[in-house]
């Protein structure tokens, strides 16, 4: 007589090993959950609510490019490298999220921008998100260079002020702005070109030591600030007071180092960051460093609340904010 053989006979039942919501699940068969999904959407000829027009590109890391309506032929106009949020390890350039809330921001800002895919934890942790970031910011400024040895993109080479060069991210993307303004302080970018400005929107900073209010609720270990570091970047030298990630820790190099002349923070009243925030502000006068600062803390809002919901009026105001800081020579 045969025997009947239930299916957990073949396949061992799938567990969950690592929980890091409300970013992602690992599970034991390694397949890795985002809770947070964030699935391909093309870009658009114009966008009809904004204007705005966007671009995929095939470099590496690839990139999404959106441009504002033009006046004329030849107008020239600032450019924005965007770094999107998502703690290293969710979010995408190409998500339909980043899609809405970055034709706003081309729009209010009359910019390009040029928005980074960089890798994700865990199929690639921390630092390739770093080195792709910075060398999707040399490409976007080896554009200036008379012989290159790539094909430049025509709305860069025909539109970007390379006079007007910006750095910008969300959150973990904030993060990797501040860094690569860094790294440009001792690693000279191509056409020796300068960042005009760093925008940091609720930077993603941590560290072992408390900083305000009840930003440590419970143990380090157990603050989801910690465990996101420790599952991106395991290897990090000095773990959680590594200087990428605790710019103001001890032993960090002075924050007068970041090589651009013109800085905006901007952070929302009731996000756990905000303390973070605040003290990199601090820290950033105390080091004298040498440049306009504007800072922007928006009351009654939450996380990153200008990027799902970019209609709103706090989002328009913190974008009338940007606009101004990047347009005012």
């Amino acid at each position: 007589m045969a025997t009947l053989l239930s299916s957990s006979n073949f396949c061992a039942e799938k567990k969950l090993i690592f929980d890091l919501s409300p970013f992602l699940k690992i599970y034991n068969d390694d397949t890795v959950h985002r809770l947070v999904d964030s699935p391909y959407v093309p870009p658009l000829h114009r966008d009809p609510v904004t204007g705005v027009s966007s671009r995929d590109t095939v470099t590496v890391p690839p990139t999404r490019i959106f441009m504002p309506q033009l006046k004329n032929s030849d107008q020239k106009l600032p450019i924005l490298v965007h770094y999107h949020a998502g703690g290293f390890c969710v979010g995408s350039a190409f998500s339909e999220t980043d899609l809405k809330y970055l034709n706003h921001l081309s729009s209010n800002v009359n910019a390009i921008i040029v928005s980074v895919e960089y890798p994700l934890a865990p199929e690639r942790k921390l630092p390739a998100a770093y080195d792709d970031s910075w060398a999707a910011l040399r490409w976007v400024c080896s554009h200036v260079l008379g012989e290159a040895h790539f094909e430049k993109d025509p709305w860069i080479a025909n539109h970007a002020d390379f006079d007007q060069i910006f750095v910008i991210g969300d959150s973990a993307g904030a993060n990797i702005a501040h860094n690569m303004v860094m790294r440009a302080g001792s690693d000279p970018l191509p056409g020796n070109l300068k960042i005009k400005g760093l925008i940091a929107n609720h930077p993603y900073f941590w560290g072992s030591i408390p900083i305000g209010g009840n930003e440590f609720e419970a143990e380090l270990e157990k603050t989801l600030g910690y465990r996101v570091w420790e599952f991106v970047y395991p290897e990090a030298p000095g773990g959680i007071d590594n200087p990428m990630i605790n710019p103001i820790g001890e032993g960090a190099p002075c924050l007068s180092r970041l090589a651009c002349s013109k800085v905006f923070f901007s952070a929302a009243e009731n996000d756990t960051l905000k303390e973070r925030a605040v003290a990199y502000w601090k820290k950033v006068k105390e080091c004298r460093w040498r440049g306009e600062m504007e800072t922007v803390e928006v009351a009654g809002e939450d996380h990153c609340f200008h990027i799902f919901d970019p209609e709103s009026e706090n989002s328009k105001f913190l974008f009338r904010k940007m606009a101004s800081f990047v347009n005012s020579r």
